[in-house]
């Protein structure tokens, strides 16, 4: 039977009881990561990683990450998270990319893109020391939460850092980020990220 990613995440939260742990968040952008903040930051010490060299062109890349100033100056928001610095490294995902330039979106190409992130989210929760780490992904329509918790089951193996699985975009979580989204005057992007997300 499927998995139900938002009833084992509110199982993992409810296990919690009176603990807050650390929780390193990849954060695809300002707008998605709302929503995921408002049901995270309860739980969770949060450190938000916006590790994206998916983002084509790099003026595109700050954008997008100059919007998080304007989320965590939200007083829901910005007591206890901090945002823990990232590279931005196209080549990498040039590389990860290489012969799936013609995929359409969503496919092999998306799975390879998903993969480097996480892996490298993992990474990073392993090294400062994090108890859980997540990403934001899940909260949109157009990305396939089974591949998502997947690819970040296998870093969890390959890291030893717990993976939170989830599917934010489950009690219209998608629908509220476009809510936080307009109150807090986001820049919504209107593409994924990569260049060749452009072209479909």
């Amino acid at each position: 039977m499927k998995e139900n990613y938002q009833e084992t995440m509110e199982k993992e939260i409810a296990a919690l009881g009176d603990r807050k742990p650390t929780l390193l968040l990849q954060c695809c952008c300002a707008p998605c990561s709302s929503a995921v903040l408002e049901r995270l930051a309860r739980h969770f010490k949060l450190k938000l990683y916006y590790y994206n060299p998916n983002i084509y062109p790099e003026k595109e890349y700050k954008k997008r990450a100059e919007q998080f100033s304007k989320l965590l100056a939200c007083p829901e928001f910005n007591s206890d998270i901090e945002m823990i610095p990232a590279p931005y490294e196209p080549e990498r995902f040039e590389a990860a990319a290489k012969g799936l330039e013609d995929e359409k979106e969503g496919g092999k190409r998306c799975e390879q893109c998903f993969k480097l992130r996480l892996f490298e989210t993992a990474r990073k929760a392993k090294e400062i020391g994090a108890d859980y780490f997540c990403t934001t992904l899940t909260v949109s329509p157009h990305k396939n939460a089974d591949i998502l918790n997947a690819v970040g089951i296998e870093a969890e193996k390959e890291y030893g850092v717990k993976f939170l699985r989830s599917d934010f975009k489950k009690k219209e979580g998608y629908k509220r980020s476009t809510e936080l989204s307009n109150e807090l005057g986001l820049y919504r992007q209107n593409y994924c990220g990569c260049k060749y997300s452009i072209w479909f």
